[in-house]
């Protein structure tokens, strides 16, 4: 134990010399009501204030008992307004002849990637082009006019209605890849100007939570591909993912469903149900568990909008399907796009892997070019973005030479394949995973 290990929850820095500890006690401190991180060499105790982190508790708690550094720097853009408020969480630092890293991390690895990170901020790479983004908000905004214009002009026939449905269902998924930029802060530098248009975007464009958004996806941001801590592996029971979850589910017998046959289902439940029956089911109990009456309310201007629009032409009940269609069809558009960078990678428990190396083992990318850009929101860029979440998308292609480069230097493969080749490694990933639960199903 080291040196004033019963120091309580706001201890502030003083002249005196702070208390010291070392790796093995630290890390004992990752229980749910007993949390302590290291940013810097220096200790925090979150245990009582991780309930009111911005991100959500579960996000800061994914990396108790852990050092955070590289999370800390890649979610924050001010980190001296940040650091203001981990003052009184402050307990102690690390011992002088402790190591920074935990659990045995590659500490030259974890010193190229900062050095990566300072020539990307001397090369501007963090500053946004307003204009770019100005661009993509107005292209959705003229899809949202030609939809109504083709409906008012042509009539609600099958054909400007199938139409219509489709230019509908291109701006929502070039909404939500616009409010995914503002959500990670990436556009001003000031924080509060990304929240206050994420939650028009997110919320008055695609009637969705900026909230539910946050404290879900930067888990996944956190800790990508880990089970208990990235909720996007989180598949219920539905599916088998990776490697050891397969042999796993095998060795204990556990058929849920036919895994074997995961990649012929998941056609009919995967993309079709993700976002007009899970997400949309998810999101309004999220809002009114958790009393979040901004973004209900910002979710109910879209509903508001929407219907005042539509239902002239197709009345309430008609509307109310020509919705979910739209759902239905964005649905495919994101999960197709999703999950082309992650479900075919390493999916396991925790590995203890630094920032660089866990980022790289969870994605992979599509190759650039304008229609895969704009079709993707630059999540072809998937590498780049996961190490710098807060990097404006328009500037991936400029550092992934240095992320390339840093990856030949320690021999860590960066993976980056055709649009058509990664959709189809979606489905020999699912079946892949489901020969190797019914092999440990039926012989172990």
């Amino acid at each position: 134990m080291g040196k004033g290990g019963n120091q309580g929850e706001g201890a502030t820095e003083r002249e005196a010399p702070m208390a010291t500890f070392y790796w093995e006690e630290i890390e004992k401190h990752n229980q749910r009501t007993d949390k302590w991180l290291v940013i810097d060499r220096k200790v925090y105790n979150i245990t009582k204030w991780a309930s009111r982190h911005p991100g959500g508790q579960r996000v800061i708690g994914h990396y108790a008992g852990e050092d955070a550094t590289d999370a800390f720097r890649a979610f924050h853009r001010d980190l001296d307004f940040v650091r203001k408020f981990m003052k009184p969480l402050l307990i102690g630092e690390l011992a002088p002849e402790e190591p920074s890293q935990d659990h045995g991390k590659n500490s030259q690895i974890m010193e190229d990637f900062r050095a990566l990170r300072k020539a990307a901020e001397d090369m501007n790479l963090f500053k946004s082009n307003h204009l770019f983004f100005l661009l993509l908000l107005a292209h959705i905004l003229v899809m949202e006019s030609i939809a109504w214009f083709t409906i008012f002009y042509f009539g609600n026939g099958w054909i400007p209605t199938v139409i219509t449905a489709f230019v509908l269902a291109t701006s929502q998924a070039q909404a939500g890849w616009l409010q995914h930029d503002y959500g990670h802060l990436s556009v001003y530098k000031k924080s509060s100007w990304n929240h206050v248009v994420h939650k028009f975007i997110i919320g008055h464009l695609k009637g969705a939570s900026a909230n539910w958004w946050n404290h879900r996806h930067f888990q996944h941001h956190a800790k990508p591909n880990i089970f208990n801590k990235d909720p996007d592996v989180n598949m219920l029971h539905v599916f088998v993912l990776g490697e050891s979850q397969p042999i796993e589910y095998g060795k204990k017998k556990l058929k849920y469903l036919p895994y074997n046959h995961q990649h012929e289902y998941f056609f009919l439940v995967g993309p079709p149900l993700l976002i007009p029956v899970y997400f949309q089911y998810q999101i309004i109990m999220t809002m009114i568990v958790r009393r979040d009456w901004v973004d209900l309310a910002w979710a109910l201007s879209y509903y508001t909008r929407f219907f005042v629009t539509y239902t002239p032409f197709y009345g309430v009940l008609g509307a109310v399907v020509f919705l979910n269609f739209i759902r239905f069809l964005e649905s495919h558009w994101f999960v197709w796009v999703t999950q082309m960078n992650h479900i075919v990678m390493e999916i396991d428990h925790e590995p203890f892997r630094d920032w660089f190396s866990s980022q790289l083992a969870a994605t992979c990318n599509v190759e650039q070019s304008f229609f895969n850009d704009w079709f993707s929101g630059h999540l072809n860029f998937q590498i780049e973005h996961h190490l710098f979440p807060t990097m404006p998308r328009h500037n991936f292609h400029k550092v992934a030479p240095l992320v390339k480069s840093l990856c030949a230097k320690h021999g860590i493969q960066y993976q980056e394949k055709p649009l058509l080749r990664a959709l189809q490694d979606i489905i020999r990933s699912l079946r892949k995973s489901g020969k190797l639960w019914l092999d440990a199903y039926l012989h172990k």
